[in-house]
């Protein structure tokens, strides 16, 4: 205890060049931190977005393709999928519940998915938390108007959008597009709460109205004269049965039946399509993405080897300054062993104050960060204590802390024994 008083009283002494030592290793080790809590909360807010599916069916594609299009908005379908055959899905004794979903629509460049009220009803995010309504109207009553249309919350917030707003949606799925559907205004019926997944960034339709508004097109462009006005579409609501569908959830009974429904689908002989379980589809998608994940722990690593290099500097650009110090210490009893292993002492002290002020900074950093990643840009952060493992890794690079430091001990052991042996000669 002596010689840790004893050298806290050092660092004291020389507390300017300790403190931007300690900063130095406080920030590296904040972004390593940062780096691989973000890291998992990325992956995290990928499993929230899907955590209540048990299998996504689209066309024959790649997993990873209908994985991204289907949930994440990125990229387009290959194919779609016939009408009946979502019926059919639905109708099966395997099958809870099914959320079938027409994409091909835009506004402002948000995604618009048409669906069912099974959609409000049944699909989870998080920790199998239904989809709440901020504001509108509830539940049972979304759609009963074939205009109605719901919002996300990212959606209301960027675009500024309140409830009976009216809102003209877009043709194709890019921020500009020059065939708007104009002649069917929608109007926004209810906000939904923010969940940290795509959800918040796409508008909601019925699939009644989505097929309403697209009556008369064809690859792309409508015919003069084809479509529908507001007031016919209305009174042909229930005629407006959808033909084709991008993508089904479904929700399973029992989760033993996943597998053979699976098998089943993709063995369809009606038409080619694809039956996946996004869990093992997103351990595909992070295989890929791998390689990105650890150059980002390199570079994190690699900067933590320059903070610890940084202490390094400090403490032997000190010893020769120093040098009349450890003279005293050796006149009042003090062995070689015991300054140098009162270096090892202070370049602990240094290692752990960096260590423990660089997770501090890591934790204020996200803990600020998390209500505008939320609000911007629809990122969940979530703010959780290190698992053990990470634990492990801090306390590895106190020890690396202290194995710099036998470098500036082994020197300062060579001199003081020296300066002793001038001292007898």
């Amino acid at each position: 205890m002596k010689l840790l008083r004893l050298a806290w009283y050092s660092l004291l002494n020389r507390r300017s060049a300790v403190a931007l030592t300690v900063v130095t290793i406080a920030f590296s080790i904040g972004l390593l931190v940062m780096v691989e809590q973000l890291r998992q909360e990325v992956r995290q807010g990928f499993y929230r977005s899907v955590s209540g599916v048990d299998l996504i069916v689209g066309a024959r594609t790649a997993p990873i393709q209908l994985l991204l299009y289907s949930v994440f908005g990125i990229g387009s379908a290959t194919n779609n999928i016939d009408w009946q055959t979502f019926k059919e899905l639905e109708a099966l004794p395997e099958v809870d519940w099914a959320v079938p979903m027409a994409l091909g629509d835009s506004h402002q460049g948000y995604r618009v998915m048409g669906t069912t009220q099974a959609f409000f009803d049944s699909f989870k995010v998080g920790d199998q938390e239904p989809l709440v309504i901020a504001r509108g109207k509830d539940k049972a009553a979304l759609f009963t108007d074939l205009f109605d249309v719901v919002i996300g919350a990212q959606v209301a917030r960027k675009l500024g959008y309140q409830l009976g707003d009216a809102i003209v949606l877009s043709h194709g799925t890019g921020r500009v597009s020059l065939q708007a559907h104009d002649a069917l205004p929608f109007k926004v019926a209810a906000i939904l709460e923010p969940t940290g997944t795509p959800i918040d960034q796409q508008l909601y339709v019925s699939l009644s109205a989505h097929r309403a508004i697209h009556v008369g097109w064809e690859s792309g462009m409508q015919r003069p004269g084809s479509g529908l006005d507001p007031q016919e579409a209305r009174a042909r609501a229930d005629e407006l049965e959808p033909e084709t569908l991008t993508a089904i959830f479904l929700g399973l009974k029992t989760r033993a039946a996943v597998f053979g429904l699976q098998r089943r689908v993709n063995e369809y002989r009606v038409e080619p399509l694809s039956a996946i379980i996004p869990g093992i589809a997103l351990q595909e998608l992070w295989r890929i993405s791998g390689l990105a994940e650890q150059i980002l722990r390199v570079v994190a690593a690699l900067v933590v080897v320059t903070g610890l290099l940084g202490m390094l500097t400090v403490l032997l650009t000190t010893l020769n300054e120093r040098r009349r110090e450890m003279a005293i210490l050796r006149a009042n009893g003090a062995r070689p062993q015991q300054i140098a292993t009162l270096l090892v002492a202070e370049a602990g002290l240094i290692a752990f104050a960096g260590i423990v002020l660089g997770v501090v900074l890591a934790y204020v950093a996200q803990w600020m960060a998390a209500p505008i990643l939320l609000d911007r840009l629809g990122i969940f952060l979530s703010l959780s204590w290190p698992e053990a493992w990470q634990l492990g890794v801090l306390g590895l690079i106190w020890l690396a802390g202290l194995l710099v430091a036998l470098i500036p001990a082994t020197l300062a052991y060579r001199r003081t024994l020296a300066d002793g042996m001038q001292v007898r000669s």
